[in-house]
């Protein structure tokens, strides 16, 4: 009985050793997500791109990808330009869930509002859900972004029941019509 009870000890005091690597992992982790949030703040694509690594694949919520750190440093330029995109105000993110798949690979789930953002054509649009995935990894102690993936979510509408118009559209021009060089995209 008492090798049980100093095993069962043993194991408690050992799982709280193991939790403090993920904490502080998981910190280091979110920190990725600043860079992000400031970079969109000040409408600098340099300062957003920085936790992404070199081969990152991002796509947004309109279907638009990027393969790499430079061709998403040239689609945030653009996307940064068109003032009825950057029109409004996100609030910090409603939630930041952490998953290690790995001692060195984890997934970060995020949602924001983001409120005040127009149509091209000035038309104010609804408050934006945002939802964010993104995969992290660790590569010589540093966790980079190397898929980030953006959706949006809809009012739930009744089977049958169609959307208006304006909500089947896109609120800004596709950025593969520009002339930027999305990748494979």
């Amino acid at each position: 009985m008492k090798v049980l009870m100093a095993a069962l000890v043993l194991a408690f005091a050992l799982s709280g050793l193991a939790q403090a690597q993920p904490d502080a992992d998981r910190e280091a982790v979110l920190k990725t997500l600043d860079s992000w949030n400031m970079g969109w703040a000040k409408r600098d694509a340099e300062l957003a791109v920085q936790s992404y690594s070199e081969d990152t694949d991002w796509t947004n919520a309109f279907g638009d990808r990027f393969e790499g750190r430079e061709a998403l440093l040239k689609g945030l330029e653009f996307i940064f330009s068109l003032d009825f995109v950057m029109t409004g105000d996100s609030a910090e993110n409603e939630y930041e869930d952490v998953t290690f798949l790995s001692p060195d690979i984890a997934t970060i789930r995020s949602k924001l509002v983001r409120k005040g953002q127009e149509m091209s054509d000035g038309t104010p649009m609804p408050d934006r859900h945002i939802h964010h995935l993104r995969v992290v990894h660790r590569v010589d102690g540093q966790w980079e972004i190397v898929s980030h993936l953006i959706s949006q979510a809809k009012e739930k509408r009744s089977p049958g029941v169609p959307r208006p118009r304006s909500e089947t559209t896109r609120s800004y021009p596709s950025i593969h019509h520009q002339g930027l060089d999305c990748g494979n995209a």
